[in-house]
């Protein structure tokens, strides 16, 4: 239900800043670091692994449905995943996940007007597609590479869409300048395997960065 609620969100988004003509849309681009982990979760017990810093660039359109508001779709080409790491006797071993997505957010947006600027905070859902990544796994004897393979099939590592929902918040210059932070919140359970139903696995990222509005 909750996942059917966002993707009506997200449409019912996307309709809106179709029809917003109060203004002249504002383009813009942004980009900056990621830190992506994912929570594992089976039988109501859930642990976050470390983060897997990565990148992302992009780039939105500002419709503006008052003087405050403003619906800003978007385009974004994000890294995300996780990393963790084992001690036993035979040393350290670290596995790392690196997944890049093609993400389409909405997100609905109110500014405030402070000093020669504005701060401006926003949320919305988003729907992510997986494009490709890999896992890397290291320890003592050796390091090993593998491409992971999405899709719905128990062969899958994991699921190749991820929808959930977005926060963010910063503050814009005159110029149209900006620096901004971010939290992406997947809901999705990327975990393919129709025989451990109750293993879950979900994205989630926090990221920095800059961006400018033309």
């Amino acid at each position: 239900m909750k996942k059917t609620l966002l993707s009506l969100a997200l449409v019912a988004g996307l309709g809106l800043a179709a029809n917003a003509q109060t203004a002249p849309a504002k383009f813009g681009v942004k980009a900056g670091i990621t830190f992506p982990n994912m929570t594992l979760s089976t039988d109501g017990v859930s642990a976050s692994q470390k983060s897997n810093t990565s990148f992302y660039l992009g780039g939105t359109v500002d419709l503006a449905l008052s003087e405050m508001f403003a619906v800003q779709p978007g385009l974004t080409l994000i890294g995300k995943g996780t990393k963790a790491s084992d001690t036993d006797e035979g040393g350290v071993s670290t596995e790392k996940i690196g997944i890049m997505y093609l993400e389409i957010p909405v997100n609905f947006v109110a500014s405030f007007q402070a000093g020669s600027g504005k701060v401006f905070v926003g949320a919305g859902p988003y729907y992510a597609f997986a494009l490709g990544g890999k896992s890397k796994y290291e320890d003592s004897e050796g390091t090993y590479k593998e491409d992971i393979q999405f899709g719905s099939s128990d062969d899958d590592m994991l699921k190749g869409g991820d929808l959930g929902l977005n926060f963010l918040a910063g503050y814009q210059l005159s110029n149209g300048f900006n620096v901004h932070a971010g939290y992406g919140l997947g809901l999705t359970n990327l975990n393919p395997s129709s025989e451990s139903d109750n293993y879950k696995i979900k994205n989630k990222v926090f990221s920095v960065g800059v961006g400018f509005s033309f």
